[in-house]
């Protein structure tokens, strides 16, 4: 059961669809992530090594012909704060939708 967890290292919008993406993948190479993203090189690196410093991410580097390439997954630890995080932000959401009920129903019945 994914336990609920706001996650602020996850949280950034790039951080989060990087994650995210990672999350839908077994592995992405770099290439891929870069241009889903739209990221440049250095930003993306950032951002994985980031991930990677939080034990969230793992990274390999791969030798394609004469070319080292470098692709990325999530460990088991980014999946499970992902989930938590997605499960917190879930939660935040339901309630607001909850006030957002009693105050139309307050507006409903001042406007009667």
């Amino acid at each position: 059961m994914t336990v609920a967890r706001f996650d602020d290292l996850i949280h950034p919008a790039t951080r989060l669809s990087l994650v995210a993406t990672l999350a839908a993948v077994d592995w992405a190479e770099f290439a891929y992530l870069k241009e889903g993203l739209g990221l440049s090189d250095s930003a993306l690196s950032k951002q994985l090594t980031t991930l990677e410093d939080a034990g969230y991410v793992i990274t390999e580097r791969r030798l394609d012909g004469s070319r080292h390439k470098l692709r990325a997954r999530l460990s088991d630890a980014g999946r499970d704060a992902f989930e938590g995080h997605v499960a917190a932000l879930q939660e935040i959401v339901d309630g607001a939708g909850s006030s957002l009920q009693v105050a139309q129903s307050r507006r409903d019945d001042t406007s009667i």
